[in-house]
């Protein structure tokens, strides 16, 4: 394809301290993109933005600490660099949360992200990357998912992730020219491979491998598992764990693609290979060489037997596949939780209790 445009240099990311957002700054900045990050901290810490410097071996051009909700603040930081596409990572995650407080999870999660657009319009930033999630096919049916699956999301961050892909479509479709490249990626897991970068969340750990490495390094006691009798060869759930410097990767080429086809498309970002429960916990055991106490409790409303995201689209549009398998993910997990026993900063509470 022949392109006229050149492709983004000064990258806005959202959420660019947190987990998936951090990894990316460290291979844009790799690449050779300006980026500017803003973030709120709420789940997150400075420090994180200081390691992706220190592996990165440069700078972030700029940080911010803002809400992006708080539209006068999001338009000062357009108004201060030439944006040329924003990468939009910020969003509540945590499923626990969301149906323990829906109306502010939906407002940071939907209401952010159409205060972004607000000021993306207002200073002619016609090209976004959204990380969406596979969460959005809930249990649509056959696995892996390709995007021709119907829609069926289950919970309320899978829910608010497919009201704003809703919002970006038209927004493409009433706003000519503007490009949105739409990545509904797997389960993201893992850490950088130097372990200064990696899963350090603010209180309860939410992913099942950030779980596993707080128990196995000692902060939590067990793992809860949420049901052994779904409909899956051991009856533990099954999702699609994709190394989050693979989900990264895909986001910075994104970024190469905003200027191929004006309006929004969309793509699975996986490993396209389901591991439960159980299997995740038998790949940690055997990374960290410790055992991995586990409590099986019922299931909750939201939870789906399986998903598995299918990745012949973007493999198809760009080439890309991922390099990393469970193994790799586990073990960089491991490695992370060793150097960072109590996170980046040391000052989080020790909890007894883990989730899957």
């Amino acid at each position: 394809m022949t392109r006229t445009e050149p492709v983004p240099s000064t990258v806005l990311v959202t959420g660019g301290a947190g987990f998936l957002g951090s990894h990316a700054c460290v291979e844009f900045l790799d690449h050779g993109y300006e980026v500017v990050v803003v973030d709120d901290y709420s789940r997150s810490t400075p420090q994180t933005l200081t390691r992706v410097e220190r592996i990165a071996g440069r700078f972030v051009g700029a940080v911010y600490e803002l809400d992006i909700r708080d539209r006068r603040a999001l338009s000062a930081v357009f108004d201060r660099h030439s944006v040329d596409a924003v990468v939009h990572f910020a969003a509540h995650n945590a499923g626990g949360e969301s149906a323990r407080t829906p109306a502010p999870y939906y407002d940071t999660n939907v209401a952010g992200t159409t205060a972004l657009l607000h000021a993306m319009q207002e200073h002619g930033v016609r090209r976004l990357v959204y990380a969406s999630t596979y969460g959005v096919y809930g249990d649509a049916g056959p696995h892996p998912l390709d995007e021709s699956a119907p829609v069926r999301p289950v919970g309320l961050y899978a829910t608010s992730k497919w009201i704003c892909e809703q919002i970006l479509a038209d927004v493409c479709r009433y706003w000519n020219g503007f490009t949105v490249l739409c990545l509904r990626h797997a389960t993201p897991a893992g850490a950088h491979p130097s372990g200064l970068l990696g899963a350090d969340s603010r209180g309860l750990p939410d992913g099942l491998i950030q779980v596993l490495a707080q128990v196995a390094g000692g902060r939590l006691d067990r793992l809860r598992v949420f049901g052994d009798d779904h409909p899956t060869p051991d009856g533990t759930a099954i999702r699609d764990y994709l190394h989050v410097m693979d989900a990264a990767e895909a986001h910075r080429i994104a970024l190469d693609h905003l200027v191929d086809t004006p309006g929004m498309s969309v793509y699975n970002i996986g490993s396209g290979r389901g591991s439960s429960v159980l299997e995740v916990v038998a790949a940690f055991s055997a990374a960290s060489g410790r055992s991995v106490p586990c409590e099986i409790v019922p299931r909750r409303p939201e939870d789906v037997a399986e998903l598995v995201a299918g990745t012949g689209a973007v493999a198809r549009a760009w080439g890309w596949h991922p390099t990393r398998d469970l193994d790799t993910v586990t073990r960089d997990a491991w490695r992370f939780q060793q150097l960072n026993p109590r996170g980046y900063d040391g000052s989080h509470r020790r909890s007894k209790r883990g989730d899957d």
